[in-house]
């Protein structure tokens, strides 16, 4: 079942209500997946550093994981959230952290990274994950959301949406797909790991391969329509943008709605209803096999 919130503002006024905005978005769908929860916001950043959003089992853990990356990279910067914490390096010193995490600190996540991008999730109910996150209190340009009924894998944080595999770029996945484990192993042999044995990675992880590979996020997706089987709706966020993709059959629901100052997706109306001048909105279905690119 599942559901899904994207919203990118287009209006810089704006940008100040993105979290309040996205997470009534994403508490109104708590019963489509009540199970665990999660959410991307693309906020302040520059190219010349580097986001880490890492996650730990508790805060405790987390916060102990930090205090050595500190030591270790003492002209990093570090702000919790919770069992999440981000950590903000120089970019020239983003491998050499990816580097020692993986050898000084393997029960640290790595959830995401790149110059924007933080990426949050937990098992819990919507509206209770975006509270422990403070999800209202941020701000940005995009952000993406899920909430996850577990109908394939085990209730847990790792299983939760949403799935980041390349720098600034995560993905949301309503649906199942059934040519995953051959694209797994394609991946593999290009270089890709995988945390988990859910399809939305992959998704993720075959987008982020055609665009490591020069194609544009809206050339990828079009790409997947032929090259991934089953039916999904995905919506992906990149740096400067939000794209949304459903398959050739569209059997997923979904929504979108586009004003002077947002456009917004939501796998229901009813996600949307809280936005502002939402009765002024182009609202419509979108399309089956029709990306949908915005970027800014």
């Amino acid at each position: 079942m599942c559901g899904i919130v994207g919203l990118f503002l287009k209006d810089k006024s704006l940008e100040p209500e993105l979290g309040r905005l996205t997470a009534a978005m994403l508490a109104t769908l708590s019963d489509r997946g009540p199970d665990s929860a999660g959410f991307a916001v693309y906020g302040g950043g520059r190219a010349d550093t580097a986001k880490f959003t890492l996650r730990g089992k508790d805060q405790t853990a987390i916060a102990a994981a930090t205090d050595r990356i500190l030591a270790a990279f003492p002209d990093a910067s570090a702000i919790h959230h919770d069992t999440h914490v981000v950590v903000t390096v120089a970019a020239g010193a983003s491998e050499k952290l990816a580097t020692w995490l993986a050898r000084e600190a393997p029960d640290v996540d790595v959830v995401g990274r790149g110059h924007r991008m933080e990426l949050y999730k937990e098992v819990g109910r919507p509206e209770t994950v975006a509270e422990r996150f403070g999800l209202a209190a941020m701000t940005g340009t995009h952000a993406i959301g899920h909430t996850r009924m577990a109908t394939e894998s085990a209730v847990t944080t790792d299983g939760a949406h949403p799935y980041s595999t390349g720098a600034d770029q995560c993905l949301v996945h309503n649906g199942s797909l059934s040519n995953h484990n051959n694209l797994r192993r394609i991946l593999r042999r290009e270089g890709f790991d995988f945390e988990t044995e859910n399809d939305t990675e992959v998704a993720a992880a075959y987008l982020s391969w055609k665009m490591r590979e020069g194609m544009s996020l809206g050339d990828a997706l079009k790409g997947s329509l032929a090259d991934i089987d089953g039916f999904y709706t995905f919506v992906v966020g990149t740096e400067n943008g939000f794209g949304v993709l459903r398959d050739g059959i569209a059997c997923k629901p979904a929504v979108m709605a586009e004003t002077d100052g947002y456009v917004a997706f939501g796998s229901e109306y009813r996600a949307l209803a809280v936005l502002p001048d939402i009765e002024k909105a182009k609202v419509w279905e979108p399309e089956p096999s029709t990306v949908y690119f915005w970027e800014r």
